[in-house]
């Protein structure tokens, strides 16, 4: 429980302290310290004020009905839209991938700026934009806090919005942003490292904080390490290409992202201070009068994990995640099993290689007939022409075996299930995602990143550009850089910009539509992502033969990376909640939350104060169920990752125990069917002894 703060306001407008009295220290023997701007910062700090009605911090002036339209907003000038129609289109974009917001989904009802709060969900407060760097880099991370007008300066809160994904600064604004402003608290962002951060070589272009577009500013997001000698070759070779952040800062920004997370904290409390602070600029809202939790999905659920266990100075009271990404140190000291099927003993795979599999192997599993037919939306976007050449290609390098397409897609399916640990839950979610490159760029993005490469390596013959309908290089277009920093999730293909295989027959083309030399087949690029693959496993991907050159340095460079980014397991006896959906197909649930609790359990013992939550009929991407053949057949993490936050707050601020781990049996809606409370059950308080998960003896006891 934190310390509570009584305090007198004086003011109308900024607002003051002229009295606080700590009620642990009435004898004033240890006065708080003078309020400086964290050393991390780099730059100029912009400030913005919203007034909830022409613009807000959650909804950007669009409101509960605007986010929830399909008609994006538009610049009044394409070319040159200000930093508010950027800052607008791209909250509008980063809620709507996180959060499914179609008709009988559960916006509006279920979550939504509008549930909870005033009709269209507009907040009012203020806005701190900065860049910030960690020791040892000097590669800008942008940081943000958000203080609503509803913020209580005599019960201080704050939750952590690190972006999911590759996201950028407003990459968490529907999640962990949502929740924390209709709470009253101050919310604090960070983009990791990643956002857009695209760097145009042809021009020299890159983004601003604010999203617009500077050839010659040196206070950008990113740029390359490149000389001008040094682009202008480059060029010559490999004309109209980008650089971008994650992939090609060199500085593998995940090893960082639980101390961007912690800084955040830090700057949220610099901000508070700053905005409710006493005449003497004296700090009056500290880490032990306010709580904070650390919060967010995907990679920021991850970062704000990682922050938790390097949260050396108190900073962080719990922990309220969904899907985190974590890649938790390898334990042999216990399986996995589900249900009464087959321990699994290799878990913790990194996730480059459980991924880089993903991209090797899907798009022939696509074929098998077990799930052909029944995958939603397989048919429709993984031709079926592609499925067999990458089958074929697959056979003929001995990888899959069976003399037919069905045989080679079994067999292929059979290794992702059965060798790297895919769950067969999230068979049914793969193709679609196959579909969507996410794989793909996932393994291109995270090989140059663990591995420290620049954009001049074009790690395995890959490249990033826009393409045109041929799948030749080209340039982006004016308009369409312009609005890149609203529209990109930081990893290409996005905002125009694609993954291009270099080294494919005739030309350098689009992945996608690309032919491997080695087969002559349009397969994907299959010879490229076999490369990656390769660098993840340490070996030859084909022959398992030792790498040997470049190669080699490069998969001891990666193999170092993601020792980097291992998580502990140690939550420093913080209350702590994950959710993760069982069909989970981006970050398998035997490689990520599984074996982290775990690991968790094993570390902390009794101690432990983590809960697990693992929601069946859900998964990764909830803007996937608006499509009717995928919602009808899912409920959205989305409102279990609400229910974390709830159930974390209750045991900050009411001492509520946290309900036992177990699985949560939520239930699809069907076709053409609203989703109801029935659908979603409340995490139990007292759950069934047969929904229990837990640790018992070297065995993690999943209930199917």
């Amino acid at each position: 429980m934190k310390r509570i703060m009584i305090c007198t306001l004086i003011g109308v407008t900024g607002i003051a302290l002229s009295a606080c009295n700590d009620s642990s220290d009435s004898n004033n023997n240890n006065p708080p310290e003078v309020n400086q701007p964290p050393e991390f910062i780099q730059g100029d700090i912009l400030h913005t004020q919203y007034d909830g009605v022409t613009d807000d911090l959650l909804t950007a002036g669009l409101g509960a009905t605007g986010l929830g339209s399909a008609t994006a907003p538009a610049f009044s000038d394409p070319l040159n839209p200000s930093p508010a129609e950027l800052r607008q289109l791209a909250i509008y974009n980063n809620y709507r991938a996180l959060v499914d917001t179609s008709p009988g989904g559960g916006y509006g009802e279920f979550f939504g700026p509008g549930v909870g709060n005033q009709t269209e969900g507009l907040i009012p407060g203020h806005e701190y934009l900065a860049f910030m760097t960690v020791n040892g880099s000097s590669v800008p991370v942008t940081v943000m806090a958000q203080v609503p007008d509803s913020f209580d300066v005599q019960n201080p809160c704050m939750i952590t919005a690190p972006s999911s994904g590759s996201r950028g600064i407003y990459g968490a604004i529907g999640t962990a942003g949502e929740w924390g402003l209709k709470k009253g608290c101050a919310v604090v962002y960070t983009d990791k490292g990643s956002g857009t951060g695209a760097h145009n070589l042809e021009t020299n272009t890159a983004q601003r904080i604010d999203g617009t577009l500077s050839s010659t500013d040196e206070s950008v997001q990113f740029r390359a390490d490149l000389t001008a000698s040094q682009r202008n070759d480059f060029n010559a070779d490999w004309p109209d290409r980008f650089a971008w952040k994650h992939a090609h800062s060199k500085t593998n920004p995940e090893a960082d992202w639980g101390r961007h997370v912690l800084q955040s904290v830090e700057f949220g409390f610099w901000v508070l201070n700053k905005q409710f602070g006493s005449d003497d600029n004296t700090r009056v809202i500290t880490p032990e009068n306010t709580l904070v939790i650390a919060s967010s999905v995907s990679n920021g659920g991850g970062s704000s994990v990682r922050a938790a266990e390097q949260d050396t100075k108190g900073l962080i009271d719990g922990v309220a995640v969904s899907e985190p990404n974590v890649n938790p140190a390898v334990s042999t000291n216990f399986t996995i099993v589900q249900g009464g099927n087959t321990p699994i003993v290799e878990h913790s795979r990194s996730l480059l290689e459980y991924t880089t599999a993903l991209a090797v192997y899907q798009g022939c599993a696509n074929q098998a007939p077990a799930i052909r037919d029944i995958a939603p939306l397989n048919a429709a976007y993984n031709p079926q022409a592609i499925g067999e050449n990458i089958c074929t290609s697959l056979a003929l390098k001995g990888l899959v075996t069976g003399s037919d397409t069905d045989a080679r897609a079994t067999d292929a399916l059979r290794i992702l299930n059965e060798e790297f640990g895919i769950q067969p839950e999230q068979n049914l979610l793969a193709p679609i995602h196959f579909a969507s490159n996410v794989a793909q760029s996932i393994s291109m993005t995270y090989a140059n990143a663990y591995g420290r490469a620049g954009v001049e390596d074009r790690v395995c013959g890959l490249s990033l550009a826009a393409t045109d309908g041929t799948g030749a290089v080209t340039p982006l277009t004016p308009v369409q850089e312009a609005a890149a920093f609203a529209v990109s999730n930081g990893i290409p293909p996005t905002a125009k910009v694609n993954i291009v295989y270099d080294d494919a027959v005739v030309r350098s083309t689009l992945l996608t539509v690309s032919k491997s030399p080695s087969s002559g087949l349009t397969d994907y690029g299959l010879d490229a992502l076999l490369c990656l693959h390769g660098l993840a496993l340490g070996r030859d991907a084909i022959t398992g033969d030792a790498l040997t050159g470049a190669e080699a340095e490069l998969a001891e460079a990666i193999a170092d990376g993601i020792e980097e980014i291992r998580a502990t397991g140690d939550l420093r006896g913080k209350p702590a909640v994950f959710v993760t959906g069982r069909s989970d197909a981006i970050l398998p649930i035997n490689h990520t939350s599984r074996p982290y609790f775990g690991l968790n359990r094993q570390v902390e013992g009794v101690g432990s104060e983590l809960r697990y939550y693992e929601v069946l009929n859900a998964h990764h991407l909830d803007v996937l169920n608006g499509f009717p053949a995928i919602g009808a057949s899912y409920v959205p993490l989305h409102h279990y990752y609400f229910q974390a936050l709830d159930l974390v707050w209750d045991r900050l601020t009411n001492d509520t125990p946290l309900p036992p781990s177990q699985v949560v049996r939520a239930t699809p809606r069907g076709d053409a069917t609203p989703l109801a409370q029935s659908n979603l059950p409340q995490i139990a308080s007292q759950p069934p002894e047969a929904d229990l998960i837990r640790l018992i003896g070297s065995e993690l006891i999943i209930p199917d």
